[in-house]
């Protein structure tokens, strides 16, 4: 079977023989058959999926590897919500996976990653992705980017529409939302998952972000 994942660590992976390093916002198609051996550096959490494909339709020639820069919130996205979706209904679940795959093949094309200020947000975006869990600063995104902090802000600000910490906080929070809507897990623990270990200000950064508090956006009540 062909072995799709999408990473949020640092790594190295071999497909037979042949190196490649795995980095924040990493994505890797990997054919049926090929030797794969993975070297790990620490904790490594990744999302998956492994999957047929037939003969049929046009043939796309994609890397092995790929960075997915800022369309990793969005190959995230499909790839959680097949999880989500496959225990109730397989085809909503392999639909998932193929707008997921659709997306890895055209990495590859799109010009605007071309650029040194796409690339810097890339990984700013890469970094932000990888360490939703944890601390996160525009300072030290910036440095470990390896630009300066206005700068970072900058490139942000025309890139994406908004800015770093604006973009933290919406990913959390919808990170927050699917998991209140699609687990049994307790609101604290999902605000910790979410890097807000306050819940007094995760229940007020939730207001803000959808209207109502988490307890009422769990069972769907006057959702904004």
């Amino acid at each position: 079977m062909w072995s799709l994942h999408l990473y949020s660590y640092d790594a190295d992976l071999s497909v037979d023989g042949v190196p490649y390093p795995i980095r924040p916002g990493s994505v890797s198609l990997v054919p049926p058959a090929a030797q794969s051996h993975y070297r790990y550096r620490g904790p490594s959490d990744h999302l998956y999926a492994h999957l047929r494909l037939t003969e049929a339709g046009e043939r796309q020639q994609v890397p092995v590897m790929q960075e997915a820069g800022v369309e990793s919130p969005t190959l995230a996205a499909h790839l959680r919500q097949a999880l989500t979706a496959y225990a109730q209904s397989p085809a909503r679940a392999t639909a998932e996976v193929w707008a997921a795959l659709w997306r890895v093949a055209r990495l590859g094309g799109v010009p605007a990653e071309s650029g040194p200020a796409p690339v810097a947000v890339a990984r700013a975006v890469a970094l932000i992705e990888a360490r939703l869990v944890g601390p996160l600063s525009v300072a030290d995104i910036a440095r470990e980017t390896g630009i300066s902090h206005n700068h970072l802000t900058r490139l942000f600000q025309e890139e994406m529409g908004k800015t770093v910490v604006a973009y933290v906080r919406e990913r959390r929070m919808e990170r927050a939302r699917h998991l209140l809507r699609e687990t049994t897990m307790s609101i604290p623990a999902i605000a910790a998952s979410v890097g807000i270990a306050d819940l007094q200000a995760f229940n007020k950064t939730c207001r803000r972000e959808f209207g109502v508090p988490p307890r009422q956006l769990r069972f769907g009540e006057n959702t904004c």
